[in-house]
């Protein structure tokens, strides 16, 4: 399956490293150098979790972000589902 969050669409985005090597100049070196630029991914942290709804009275499994966990735990699961267009 897609590493997305189903209610905040939060993905999985690359980025890059950077090596560097050198001693910095306050320190008595003569500067820092980058020697390498590589590319990574950063994946959001995703949980798989059973959330109770009760306008509808049953449970509905979803993966969410942790942020997205935190969303439904302000505004509620049924306001936060359908504005994410989860339930009708």
């Amino acid at each position: 399956m897609a590493r997305i969050c189903s209610i905040r669409g939060t993905r999985v985005r690359s980025g890059g490293r950077i090596h560097r090597s050198g001693l910095a100049k306050k320190k008595g070196g003569i500067g820092r150098h980058v020697t390498k630029v590589t590319k990574r991914t950063v994946s959001p942290n995703l949980q798989t979790k059973r959330i109770w709804v009760p306008e509808l009275n049953k449970f509905m499994r979803i993966k969410l972000s942790c942020r997205a966990l935190k969303t439904i735990n302000k505004n509620g699961a049924f306001v936060t589902l359908k504005k994410a267009g989860l339930v009708k």
